[in-house]
């Protein structure tokens, strides 16, 4: 299988569980109070040290010499951790169990 089509899926995936989590967050930020400016600090700061993150773990990769789709999989994937980590997070306890 062509390695950008699972890409391109995992991608479609972490974009609905982003969507998620962006609903959950300005449900917080709505509520306002101490957690609502808490969660807008946490958020940009998030995701300042994301990016930080995945740009390391590009420029890591590239020098190693792996291919375009295992650097693509590799910065999916600390998007990935972190949007699972919020989504987690945010939701009610009752939703996981």
């Amino acid at each position: 299988m062509n390695p950008w089509l699972t890409i391109a899926r995992d991608a479609a995936r972490l974009s609905l569980e982003a969507q998620r989590v962006v609903a959950l967050r300005l449900e917080r930020l709505a509520r306002g109070g101490k957690r609502g400016r808490a969660e807008a600090h946490r958020m940009v700061a998030e995701k300042v040290d994301a990016l930080a993150q995945a740009q390391l773990a590009a420029a890591q990769a590239a020098m190693s010499g792996e291919t375009a789709p295992e650097i693509a999989r590799k910065t999916l994937g600390i998007y990935r951790k972190r949007v699972r980590r919020n989504r987690r997070r945010l939701s009610p306890w009752w939703m996981w169990w």
